[in-house]
């Protein structure tokens, strides 16, 4: 059952056409978390109660949607070399002998995607006779692909909203790999069926995305007046926060919609415009990853020092300890840089009811990789303008990493 209703056609085209797959298997959402939500929820209708193994080394709202729908998540440990779940490391998992297991995720963590692993990733779910989700969140249109170059996901989950590759600041997308419809036809349907009745955007909503680049630049002009002020507007529903305060117990902060036609047409433009981004990254990551080569209180993970440089939407590097991680920071932020935590902490920015996540019942002898990478993490830009420009300030962010012990 493809997606033939006709909304955002031009916006599907381009997916498709940008990835190499069907339009019809591609559907709009507000925000990509919306879009697990539907995924999730179609899991927990067709297969009952069960839980979906994630990782700690992500965002909260990469587990909000699991909770939401009623499944449980269970934290795998990660490969410290793809940031991504080993797949070694879930036979660890506490998981009763009844439990169910209808998902792993595959995270492609900055952006960067580890071909192989993604494949043994693979290999392992469909033994579990489970669902593979994709999360593509950092690396819009480019998905992990088997050995004869097609997609390699059940689902395929990608975002155009805030700190994102694309400059959109809302929106999202997914896409379900046709061959689910004969692995799982049911499932199939009730996955089509939930995108295919998603309702677009509340007026009010629309007015205040076209507005949100606009008020976040005066809000953040204000100082702590702009931060009281954009929690009254939030409560008001006149400002849309990246990440909602009801994202971290547990929740989502709306119903799942669709895009506004304003939203498609946004991310329309600036998936055609993606080489140009791209290219501009890949330079950036080059530099980083010559530069940071040779040096010993850095590490960098094989997965984007390994091939071709990737399109990376934050570059990462592990210190030896936290203090050493924000030394760096400071002396990045300091020289004019940037440079940030994601993800420390864990469930990044934090969750404030660590029980609604299963935190507190949480064994930590299985995901001591995650740990260590939590409490080290430091990431830089890989989006510092074109030409001169970009290799100065690159230079200048490199120079401050390479100064700071």
């Amino acid at each position: 059952m493809a997606n033939d209703d006709g909304r955002f056609k031009n916006l599907r085209k381009a997916l498709a056409e940008r990835t190499g797959t069907n339009a019809g298997d591609w559907f709009p959402v507000f925000k990509a978390r919306y879009g697990m939500q539907i995924v999730f929820e179609a899991l927990r209708a067709t297969r009952g109660a069960g839980s979906v193994i994630t990782q700690l080394f992500t965002c909260c709202t990469a587990v909000d949607p699991i909770i939401v729908a009623g499944l449980t998540p269970r934290y795998a440990d990660v490969d410290a070399d793809t940031m991504a779940i080993d797949a070694n490391a879930i036979d660890s998992l506490r998981v009763g002998a009844d439990e169910q297991i209808h998902a792993v995720m595959l995270q492609h963590t900055f952006g960067a995607i580890a071909s192989e692993e993604a494949r043994r990733l693979a290999d392992f779910t469909n033994g579990l006779n489970a669902l593979l989700v994709e999360d593509c969140a950092h690396c819009a249109t480019r998905m992990a692909h088997n050995e004869a170059g097609e997609p390699l996901a059940d689902v395929s989950v990608h975002s155009f909203g805030v700190e994102k590759i694309l400059p959109t600041r809302f929106g999202g997308a997914v896409w379900v790999n046709p061959h689910l419809a004969k692995r799982d036809p049911e499932l199939d349907q009730a996955i089509r069926r939930g995108f295919a009745a998603l309702a677009e955007p509340p007026k009010h909503v629309d007015t205040v995305t076209k507005i949100y680049v606009n008020e976040n630049r005066v809000l953040s002009r204000l100082g702590s007046l702009g931060g009281r002020l954009r929690g009254v507007l939030t409560r008001a529903g006149w400002y849309e926060p990246p990440i909602a305060d009801v994202e971290r117990r547990g929740g989502l902060a709306s119903q799942p919609m669709s895009v506004t036609p304003w939203i498609a047409a946004q991310a329309e433009h600036a998936i055609k415009a993606l080489d140009t981004n791209e290219a501009g990254r890949r330079e950036i990551v080059d530099a980083y990853r010559t530069a940071f080569s040779k040096c010993d209180h850095v590490t960098m993970p094989s997965v984007v020092t390994a091939g071709g440089p990737q399109p990376l939407l934050r570059f990462p590097l592990f210190a030896r300890d936290t203090e050493a991680a924000e030394r760096i920071i400071t002396a990045v932020r300091a020289a004019g840089g940037y440079a940030e935590r994601w993800y420390r902490p864990e469930l990044f920015p934090g969750v404030t009811d660590p029980a609604a996540y299963g935190l507190d019942t949480l064994d930590r002898s299985t995901v001591t990789v995650s740990d260590r990478l939590v409490a080290t993490a430091l990431c830089l830009p890989t989006e510092l303008g074109a030409g001169e420009t970009a290799r100065a300030r690159t230079q200048t962010i490199i120079e401050a990493v390479l100064n700071t012990r």
